[in-house]
């Protein structure tokens, strides 16, 4: 079972690193590490996410910063069409000046008012 999960966490690594550098910045699916831009350059951070639950990643942050390019949710290419299966929510972001600053995500259904998971990424601006 251990070796299974290791394999399907190199597997993901591997999509991620791929996502990456097709579109052209850097992908972080870590909030330990941190986010290290130069300036009008993009990175991007991927999340799992399940929107079929009505769960959805929320972000903050300091829009004098960072821009917000776009954010789209993928399913699993693995279970197309199939109710419940989860995906990956993508926000791409461009850095706009020097300084330090944070994004904040949480995962939570609109209509409530707790989150059952918050991220946060400390971005690094040069």
């Amino acid at each position: 079972m251990k070796k299974l999960l290791f394999l399907g966490t190199m597997l993901m690594s591997a999509v991620f690193l791929v996502v990456g550098c097709a579109d052209g910045g850097k992908v972080y699916t870590d909030p330990a590490q941190t986010i290290s831009a130069g300036i009008n350059h993009e990175f991007i951070i991927a999340l799992d996410s399940n929107p079929t639950t009505g769960y959805n990643w929320e972000e903050r942050h300091d829009a004098t910063m960072l821009g917000l390019v776009k954010s789209k949710y993928e399913p699993d290419k693995k279970a197309p069409g199939l109710v419940g299966a989860g995906g990956t929510q993508y926000f791409r972001f461009k850095a706009l000046k020097a300084g330090r600053t944070e994004i904040t995500l949480t995962y939570k259904r609109p209509w409530e008012t707790s989150s059952t998971t918050q991220k946060i990424f400390k971005v690094d601006i040069k």
